[in-house]
């Protein structure tokens, strides 16, 4: 499910060069071409994942922006929004065909006809914290249209299977040649031949399937992954869209995320607070147990490494903040009141604070460095 590095599927280091970046692709092109891997869909796959590569680590802006965040700064972690995941064949040699050189780009000798992609599919599914942390695996029921049962094709009589259609013109310079996709078969060079009844003129059926996805841990709200091949079948038999899942954060009840920090507020009464106590407070799963020294005062932070959530790109985990609050009775007993006043006038009771008691600034400043 997770995106591969770049940097790996080119198999160049992260300091490479424009010119590094361009003759990996261009090994890697020419190796899974479509001409050299016919009817090779893990083939076809690892094509379009190179090209994906390639644009983004050939244009300086989305590399430097791809260093920083990673496939989350190329408009969602799974990936495929914007930069690469939409990308069909054509696109890829449309854009990229002169890497090619004279190995089929768009001229050469790559066939006119094309395998025509299917439409994508969008969802939006909820997660809760537990399954952001720890990834998580979800059946989806989708409705998309999948080539009918006993639908058969033949070879498009418009254009003879090409895909384009082609005519010549006389001009003062001669004949000229030009073309342009077949308008009957969308460039694919087939017709449907037999179709089902129930079928519509693309010989397809609208369908219910179930899906599982797998999600990796660490994904966070409006991020969109790809699940590839499992969108709208192509027409005339042709490559089947992609699944794009919006993911959606649902707001766990007492830990606050951001990014890959949590935060939770504990608040503490006043004698634990000057006393010292066992508390225990709430993970992601489970519970945890963390002192709290005598003498402790309201807005100090406790940091637990590790038990915030993965970074999606896999560079570690964040850390859980637990900010100490000191509750304040709002109401008080007769009794209560004379206890406190005996201590108001207690030398332990006014405030002294000394040089390593931080400042809520000093304190939010540590925090954020």
């Amino acid at each position: 499910m997770a995106k591969r590095d770049y940097y790996d599927v080119l198999g160049i280091a992260r300091s490479a060069n424009e010119a590094d970046i361009k003759k990996a692709y261009r090994k890697l092109a020419i190796q899974f071409h479509p001409d050299k891997n016919p009817d090779d869909s893990s083939a076809e796959e690892k094509f379009k994942e190179a090209a994906e590569a390639y644009e983004v680590l050939s244009d300086n802006q989305k590399r430097q922006r791809y260093d920083q965040f990673g496939h989350a700064g190329m408009g969602g972690g799974g990936g495929g929004q914007g930069y690469g995941g939409g990308m069909n064949m054509d696109d890829i040699f449309s854009q990229f065909g002169d890497i090619f050189g004279g190995f089929g780009g768009g001229g050469g000798s790559r066939s006119s006809s094309r395998r025509v992609k299917g439409s994508n599919l969008r969802i939006r599914v909820k997660l809760n914290l537990e399954e952001i942390a720890f990834g998580t695996t979800k059946k989806i029921k989708v409705f998309k249209m999948a080539n009918a049962d006993g639908v058969t094709y033949d070879t498009c009589s418009t254009c003879g299977g090409s895909g384009q259609i082609r005519r010549v013109q006389q001009t003062i310079l001669g004949a000229m040649q030009t073309a342009a996709t077949c308008h009957v078969c969308s460039g694919a060079g087939k017709s449907i031949k037999d179709r089902p009844k129930d079928a519509d003129a693309y010989g397809q059926v609208r369908k219910e399937e179930t899906v599982e996805i797998k999600i990796p841990a660490g994904v966070g709200e409006g991020m969109t992954l790809n699940v590839s091949g499992k969108g709208n079948a192509g027409p005339f038999g042709g490559v089947p869209g992609d699944l794009l899942v919006q993911i959606e954060e649902e707001e766990h009840t007492e830990l606050k995320r951001d990014g890959i920090h949590l935060y939770y507020d504990l608040y503490l009464n006043f004698v634990d607070a000057a006393m010292g106590a066992s508390i225990e407070i709430p993970l992601v799963k489970g519970k945890a147990q963390i002192k709290i020294e005598p003498g402790t005062q309201a807005g100090k932070i406790l940091r637990l490494k590790g038990k915030g959530i993965p970074d999606v790109n896999g560079y570690g985990s964040g850390d859980l903040m637990v900010n100490i609050n000191v509750w304040t009775p709002q109401k008080l007993s007769s009794e209560e009141k004379e206890i406190l006043t005996k201590l108001r006038e207690s030398e332990n009771f006014k405030p002294n604070p000394s040089a390593k008691d931080k400042s809520f600034f000093q304190r939010v400043k540590e925090m954020f460095q």
